[in-house]
Order: structure tokens, then sequence, then C-alpha cells
């Protein structure tokens, strides 16, 4: 059941995801609905909705997986829909550092966040990866 023991039964980041933020995931048909930044915060959204949640970087989101160049090409793909920024559901909202350089969490934020349109759904600032690049 879509939010069974998930944010909204009171887990980590409870209140974050909203029925609206929900919504905007699960009308989603694209390989993940969104992309965050490690799977603590991942792991949020997938118990939320009946969607597939990319982690960027792992636990912690400082791993190199996937990388800035994977994931710009699972955009053009069109393979995610969304990023959602920030730690809404208990994970980091920079990416955390690795080894004393930018993590693929924080370079990836960063490109998205330079390119995509941003909007606030739900108390989440939400990037529209579906919209075409304008720069």
């Amino acid at each position: 059941m879509p939010g069974a023991g998930g944010p909204a039964a009171g887990g980590s980041g409870a209140g974050a995801s909203t029925t609206a933020l929900v919504d905007l995931l699960n009308a989603t048909d694209s390989r993940w609905s969104a992309a965050v930044v490690g799977d603590q915060a991942a792991a949020g959204y997938i118990l939320a909705t009946d969607t597939a949640v990319m982690a960027i970087g792992g636990w912690s989101g400082g791993d190199p997986a996937p990388t800035l160049e994977q994931f710009q090409q699972f955009v053009t793909d069109g393979d995610v829909s969304y990023f959602i920024a920030g730690d809404g559901m208990g994970g980091r909202a920079d990416g955390g550092m690795s080894g004393g350089t930018e993590s693929a969490g924080s370079q990836i934020s960063a490109w998205v966040q330079a390119i995509f349109p941003a909007t606030t759904v739900g108390g989440a600032t939400v990037y529209d990866l579906t919209v075409p690049v304008t720069g």
C-alpha cells in the first residue's frame, strides 16, 4: 500500500511528503519518477509512491553513482522526470563531500539547479527535468 510505513505514517521526514508531491510522482511514466541525493531521502518517496526513485550517491549521497555524465544521459533519454532538492525525507541536501572533492551528488545538484526550472510542491523544491534545457 503506498505510504504504508513511509513519511505519511510518521517515518523519516513525516509530513514532508504531501498529497500534491505524491500525486506528481505517481503521474510520471519515466523509468524513475524523481531523483534525490541519498538513499535515505529516496526511501521516503519510494514508500509514499508507486514509483521508482533514483538515489544519487548511495546512503549518504557521497558515492560516485551515477556520475554527472551518466545522470545527464538519463535526463536526455527521458529516464527521470523530476529532481527533488534538499533533505525533506531525511537525506543530505548537498550530496556531501567525497574524499575532500565535490561528490557526484553535489555536481548533479549544481547542474540541475543551474539548468532546470524549480517549483515548490508540498514544501519540497522540485526541478522539472522534462522541460527542455535552456542554456
